[in-house]
């Protein structure tokens, strides 16, 4: 029997729930179902997934508001299936606590990819994690950020906007949400702001600034920081 990560579908989709099922458990995954918001939102409690997949259009209830319940309490990382492709739809389901989206219809290899990063061990939110992505690697006891080996030179903002981004690495931030944590919730500069911001830490991490590698573009929506 498959000791891997746990995984709960909550689809009503018998189809997508099977295509899951034998797709997960061939990869290693233990995978539980659900088929209704509620039954979802039970399964989690009972079987403490280490990942959830969640469809949006569920039959008793928005699969927006089953992921908010889910975010008063569940700590497992949420992967959203859902037709809707808008990015202001992405940004409310980031918003609302969602680490990831795939819009239907979606490549099995695409899905896995994101669970394995949505899975990655986030950093521990202490002085002793340290991040690596690449060549690039931030020690945040000693508040350093290294690439190849070289110290790198960062502003104060630079250097909380990159941490920001490693302490979640693999999820997409949205610009609100990168805002509110820098700049405090009644205080947020527009977009053009932070987007300078991005610009100059990526002329610092990355080989090639121009086709970022490490530092990526949701556009639209947001940043991810993509860990090793």
């Amino acid at each position: 029997m498959s000791q891997g990560p746990i995984v709960l579908v909550i689809d009503d989709e018998a189809q997508i729930r099977r295509l899951l099922r034998l797709s997960l458990d061939a990869h290693g995954y233990q995978v539980k179902e659900a088929t209704t918001g509620q039954e979802g939102l039970q399964q989690a409690a009972m079987a403490r997934p280490d990942l959830i997949i969640l469809d949006l259009g569920l039959p008793d209830m928005d699969g927006l508001d089953a992921l908010k319940k889910l975010r008063e309490w569940c700590p497992a990382p949420v992967i959203v299936l859902s037709v809707k492709n808008s990015e202001q739809d992405k940004v409310d389901l980031l918003d609302a606590g969602a680490n990831d989206y795939v819009t239907k219809p979606f490549g099995m290899e695409e899905l896995l990819a994101r669970m394995r990063a949505a899975l990655r061990h986030s950093l521990p939110d202490n002085s002793e994690g340290v991040f690596t992505s690449a060549d690039l690697v931030i020690d945040f006891s000693k508040r350093i950020v290294a690439k190849k080996g070289a110290e790198l030179k960062l502003t104060p903002t630079e250097y909380s906007l990159l941490c920001l981004l490693a302490r979640h690495a693999g999820k997409v931030l949205t610009h609100n949400q990168i805002m509110r944590e820098l700049w405090g919730a009644q205080s947020q500069p527009d977009t053009s702001y932070l987007r300078v911001y991005i610009l100059q830490i990526r002329r610092k991490i990355e080989d090639d600034p121009a086709n970022p590698r490490i530092l990526i573009t949701e556009p639209g929506v947001g940043y991810r920081l993509l860990a090793e």
